[in-house]
């Protein structure tokens, strides 16, 4: 790999040239800029662990391609081992960062886009998996970070790509050359863009055939010309911005993954980086396959937050004298039996994967779709329960500057002191933590993060096996099962 570690890979990005704004102003270093910095740290310790020894054997896999060893973050899984591998990873990179570390949606395009492109060619004889092979080899010898780009801003949801006054609304190809396409348009909401090295662009959803010029595959290196980046506000950025070091709860890495707006204004895409162009009946099983892998990350990553923030709360009970109380544990107790249970979904879809017809392994996607409509649920109680036991002072805490200020210092020493012999600024630090993973966009992306849940909900009606479920009910009460109008018992 030649990107061995975080600091090889904040360096890497210094030599990118995106066109990046935030507030409004142009960003010229995303590694050093205090509103993008600590999310570039958390995704260079995807680098970091696969350096540790005591972790290369989740953090890195051999590819399938080349016989190399690459970061497990762009390998194509060949079994329910590594599906399993990956789970593990996230929930240790979670406990790490207790935030998004941003390579995951990439590296679900990557799998989603590899099956796909396979069942293409199988159809229509087209070349894209060999073509996507090529990319990827790069990808992993290089082991550059990639932006998955699928969601776009769909304008009036009420209508499809083709039908919108505006047909930019949808990401399209608005020329098409000997040597490759024009695409315009934009995509949401993408996790890590700014810190990475290429975007993956994907369709948002299935398309039929009057959508054909919205069903496009391909990679874009994120400096390419034509694209600009708009990076999010997420909740107390601000005090990142004026380095409140205690008062930002994490100070190190970011408050969920730098999301960001990817707006692409003609940006020309050579044929060898296409890997899906007008093939409209392909683009549902695309976003399936993408949305199961994805969901079922949740049930480790958050897991790994749900870990810190069981954590967090635990030191704060302690150093405030609640610790003891047996509402306290047992509050305690569900946050764990909520995590753990949590966790072991993604476990379970993982384990109940299958081979695609490619050879790359996809999850279980109905259990995908339960463990990602669990963290809808179980990451906010989680939050509330933590919110519960840690107290009110998270919501009124005076700031560093009054903790260090000549005039009230002493004041805030003294009324928000805890067990004897505790410093207040570690009570003051471990209370922000906690407020930084219980609110504002941190719990947004854990509900609509890999789709809203009735996505989920949506998919698991679909995949209920309804019918099977009642011939099961019928047989065991007797009742004939009909078929086109005639009796026939089981």
């Amino acid at each position: 790999m030649q990107l061995k570690n975080g600091a090889e890979y904040m360096e890497s990005l210094r030599r990118l040239h995106p066109r990046i704004y935030y507030k409004g102003e142009p960003v010229s270093d995303v590694t050093r800029h205090p509103a993008t910095a600590p999310h570039v740290r958390a995704a260079a310790m995807t680098y970091a662990l696969a350096a540790k020894p005591q972790y290369r054997d989740l953090a890195t896999a051999v590819s399938h391609l080349t016989g190399r060893t690459i970061s497990r973050f762009t390998h194509v899984h060949q079994s329910i081992e590594d599906l399993i591998k990956k789970i593990k990873l996230l929930r240790v990179l979670g406990r790490k960062t207790g935030t998004c570390f941003q390579r995951c949606v990439g590296f679900d395009g990557i799998n989603a886009v590899y099956s796909v492109a396979y069942e293409v060619d199988q159809a229509h004889g087209t070349d894209y998996l060999e073509r996507f092979k090529q990319w990827l080899i790069a990808i992993q010898d290089e082991n550059k970070m990639v932006v998955g780009a699928m969601t776009d801003s769909k304008g009036d949801r009420a209508k499809g790509p083709a039908q919108q006054a505006d047909p930019d609304q949808y990401v399209r190809v608005v020329q098409r050359r000997p040597d490759g396409v024009v695409i315009r348009g934009a995509k949401l909401h993408m996790t890590g863009a700014v810190n990475s090295h290429e975007v993956l662009v994907m369709p948002t959803t299935a398309l039929d055939e009057s959508a054909g010029d919205y069903a496009i595959v391909c990679a874009v290196p994120i400096d390419a010309p034509g694209i600009t980046l708009i990076f999010g506000r997420q909740a107390g950025d601000d005090r990142r911005d004026q380095l409140e070091r205690i008062d930002v709860g994490k100070p190190r890495f970011g408050a969920v993954g730098g999301e960001a707006v990817i707006a692409f204004e003609d940006v020309f895409v050579p044929n060898e980086r296409i890997f899906l162009n007008g093939e409209t009946a392909f683009t549902g099983s695309l976003v399936y396959r993408f949305a199961a892998h994805h969901r079922a990350n949740y049930g480790a990553c958050k897991t790994g937050l749900m870990d810190v923030l069981t954590g967090a709360v635990t030191y704060l009970a302690q150093i405030q004298g609640t610790a003891k109380g047996s509402h306290v544990r047992d509050k305690v107790t569900e946050m764990i039996h909520l995590s753990e249970t949590l966790y072991s979904s993604s476990i379970a879809c993982s384990a109940e994967g299958a081979p695609t017809p490619s050879g790359a392994y996809l999850v279980d996607t109905m259990l995908a779709n339960v463990c990602k409509q669990n963290v809808t649920r179980f990451h906010f109680e989680v939050a509330r329960l933590a919110v519960d036991i840690a107290g009110g002072f998270i919501a009124t805490l005076p700031s560093e500057y009054d903790l260090e200020s000549e005039a009230v210092g002493h004041i805030v020493e003294k009324y928000f002191s805890g067990v004897s012999g505790i410093p207040v600024r570690e009570r003051i630090k471990i209370g922000r933590l906690i407020e930084a993973m219980t609110g504002g966009t941190a719990m947004v992306e854990s509900m609509h993060g890999a789709g809203s849940p009735q996505a989920q909900r949506i998919m698991i009606f679909r995949e209920g096996r309804l019918a099977e479920k009642v011939k099961l009910a019928k047989a065991l009460a007797g009742i004939p099962q009909r078929r086109q109008g005639k009796q026939k018992s089981d």
